[in-house]
């Protein structure tokens, strides 16, 4: 490798990282357009054809998504995640719908052993805003409350391997939460037992209601089929 390639691909590398900071941080948000290649090259002070390459390099990994005549999305919040979103992509419902439950319902049981004051208020916050989306109608309000819910009880895990975990797969549990209210003929699935058994610090209870609320989702599901 010439000393010139090297130099260029550390720039690229260095501009990668920048624009991975952007998204990792939430400066640039999921599903939204990033600026302009000529922008960006602005305001980081380098050539098109670095950003380009930058750009190109994130969008292989997932973390961006190049949509023709229209600009640049993010898609994905890490290399974790991107893969995921490629692989569930062929997934079917049922097998993320397993995948969910799995997650879901370890973290309802170790949230009960080890949430504190502020993970209870926290949950029931979320809980309090789940179902005044229900009640609102608003299909995506709902489904954003609902993950909210759940990833509140993750992070009273304080498992930071599980909430990474969780947080990579939401982009994959939106669709599954949207996929499961269709599928319930819009029935209303109430959480309020995984709440209580949580600020009880009852890990049994916790666990069978975080069961239950899955089963009733896959059962629909299985009916639906």
């Amino acid at each position: 490798m010439s000393l010139r390639t090297a130099q260029r691909a550390s720039l690229v590398d260095q501009v990668i990282d920048q624009l991975k900071e952007q998204i990792t941080s939430g400066s640039w948000a999921m599903n939204r357009k990033i600026p302009t290649e000529t922008v960006l090259a602005e305001q980081l002070g380098v050539g098109r054809n670095t950003v380009r390459e930058a750009v190109r390099a994130l969008t292989h990994a997932g973390l961006l998504e190049c949509r023709q005549g229209d600009g640049t999305y993010v898609r994905a919040t890490s290399e974790l995640s991107g893969a995921m979103l490629r692989r569930l992509r062929q997934a079917e419902q049922l097998e993320i719908l397993e995948v969910r439950r799995a997650l879901e319902v370890e973290s309802a049981r170790l949230a009960a052993t080890r949430r504190n004051d502020d993970d209870i208020v926290r949950i029931e916050a979320a809980l309090s805003a789940r179902d005044r989306a229900w009640e609102s109608g608003t299909a995506e309000e709902f489904v954003e409350a609902d993950l909210a819910f759940h990833m509140a009880v993750v992070h009273a895990t304080h498992n930071l391997v599980l909430i990474d975990l969780y947080e990579d797969f939401s982009a994959a549990l939106r669709a599954s939460i949207t996929a499961a209210g269709t599928s319930l003929n819009k029935s209303y699935i109430p959480h309020d037992a995984i709440a209580r058994a949580i600020a009880a610090g009852d890990a049994t209870a916790a666990e069978r209601a975080g069961h239950a609320c899955m089963e009733h989702i896959l059962i629909a599901l299985t009916d639906q089929e």
